[in-house]
């Protein structure tokens, strides 16, 4: 009985610590100055193949839509949306029964913003976003990002 459960325990140790938690996508998060304190904060998602990232317009009937939101701070001011750079691609999707909006490989999302001062300081905030491929979606996630400007 106890080589039994020994050998069950060293099994079930095998298994949990081969198992791999899926995460198809990576970010970077840079601020790159454009001109005077005008900076452009980007967070770029790198897919890896046969995923898809969800749009920030992909629509409320679909699958959880991209948002990006900005931390509150005093010495920075945001200047318009959030702006999507990427190859977007419109397709029907039979999983959601509606027409969605996403990226594949990768796609940068790009913030314009301007610091009230000449200083340093950091922007910080979260990005929530749903991956899908083609057969499985996981679950929607938030990450974190704090990001410095110069």
């Amino acid at each position: 009985m106890r080589k039994i459960i020994t050998l069950l325990s060293f099994i079930t140790i095998f298994f949990v610590g081969n198992t791999q938690v899926i995460d198809p996508v990576s970010f970077t998060f840079t601020a790159k100055k454009k001109t005077g304190n005008t900076y452009e904060v980007v967070i770029k998602a790198t897919l890896i193949k046969g995923w898809h990232l969800y749009s920030q317009n992909s629509g409320k009937t679909g699958p959880i839509p991209t948002k990006i939101t900005f931390n509150a701070n005093p010495l920075v001011t945001l200047s318009g949306s959030v702006k999507e750079k990427g190859s977007i691609k419109k397709v029907f999707d039979k999983s959601f029964n509606t027409n969605v909006l996403y990226y594949s490989n990768d796609v940068s999302f790009v913030q314009t913003v301007t610091l009230k001062a000449a200083v340093k300081t950091n922007i910080t905030g979260t990005i929530n976003y749903m991956l899908c491929d083609d057969s499985k979606c996981l679950p929607p996630t938030k990450k974190t990002f704090d990001i410095a400007i110069q």
